[in-house]
């Protein structure tokens, strides 16, 4: 489906300011001037800096231009979600941002799920025999897993932050798979998840997911420095 008008316009703004031709505290373009800019009439552009300021970017000013926040201590997670959708390939912080988000945010909703609907969470490693051996597959397999054992939790606060990342997930997924021995140890941990969850082995299941999400995080940052050094 194409993007709206105004999509297209918030994405471009967006872009702006982290390039920097918006500063951080300083003017948007007055709107009867974005309108011109963006050859579009100002209901449009309206709609655009409405969908900016929802998401942190800018604080509108009646009858004065629209100043841009400080998007890092103002922004909210659709702030995160909203620059990574500016870059056609996702940098490499980004994904160890997201490996250390997994460390708090991963064993709870997993212990939870294991917690209240085992039977539940053991099904859903009825395909893990036929996971194929690619980036691809792993990155696909792991957001639905993810998805579903957050579903699963009776915290649906869980499910609300890993939705807000349903376009971004697999992408960054797709470059930490890449690597033949992050798809190894990632097996080898939905192997031991399923033991221990086939054991009602609730401290086992949350230990087990914290360890995976900790070496994650080293197999990443590991990549990326051998990936400098070689430069």
């Amino acid at each position: 489906m194409k993007p709206r008008t105004s999509e297209l316009i918030r994405k471009k703004i967006i872009k702006s300011i982290l390039e920097g031709e918006y500063q951080i505290d300083e003017p948007l373009l007055p709107e009867r001037e974005l309108a011109n800019l963006f050859h579009v009439g100002r209901p449009t552009v309206r709609e655009a800096l409405q969908s900016l300021e929802s998401d942190g970017w800018i604080t509108a000013r009646k009858g004065m231009p629209a100043i841009v926040n400080n998007y890092w201590m103002q922004g909210n997670l659709m702030t995160i979600v909203n620059i990574l959708q500016c870059y056609e390939d996702i940098p490499d912080i980004f994904i160890e941002y997201m490996l250390e988000l997994r460390i708090s945010l991963t064993p709870t909703y997993i212990m939870e799920a294991v917690r209240h609907a085992p039977v539940k969470v053991i099904a859903l490693f009825a395909d893990l025999e036929n996971l194929q051996d690619h980036a691809e597959a792993y990155a696909v397999f792991d957001w639905e897993l993810q998805l579903k054992l957050a579903s699963l939790s009776p915290n649906p606060i869980y499910l609300f932050i890993l939705n807000s990342f349903s376009d971004i997930y697999v992408p960054m997924a797709k470059k930490y798979f890449d690597v033949l021995d992050h798809r190894k140890a990632s097996r080898h941990y939905y192997d031991e998840l399923l033991a221990a969850v086939l054991k009602g082995d609730l401290l086992a299941t949350e230990q087990l997911t914290k360890d995976m999400m900790k070496k994650s995080l080293q197999l990443w940052k590991k990549k990326c420095d051998e990936e400098e050094s070689g430069k």
